[in-house]
């Protein structure tokens, strides 16, 4: 049984806060999509002669409902370290990509 306890109090540890800057970084992506969907496209060719084609579209939720970039990014700052932002996404480098 003793195992057990320590085993689960470790577990909810793990869910705790994080500091608030390793948040912020966790939450630049889904600023990012909030702002602009984002794709790539890639090609490939081997010595065979043959050829390939991917194609990749990244759209999120927040992007659809129309959120604010800052919004979204504070209110998951907020959710995984328990405080707001330092500053709001709109004035990180990262907001213009």
């Amino acid at each position: 049984m003793g195992k057990f306890v320590v085993l689960g109090l470790l577990l909810l540890a793990a869910c705790g806060p994080v500091p608030v800057e390793v948040a912020e970084r966790q939450c630049i992506e889904s600023a990012q999509l909030a702002q602009k969907p984002r794709g790539s496209v890639g090609f490939a060719a081997d010595s065979n002669g043959n050829f390939g084609t991917t194609l990749s579209i990244g759209i999120s939720a927040d992007y659809l409902a129309g959120r604010d970039p800052d919004q979204v990014y504070a209110t998951c700052v907020y959710g995984r370290s328990g405080q707001n932002p330092t500053r709001p996404f709109s004035t990180r480098p990262e907001a213009r990509f």
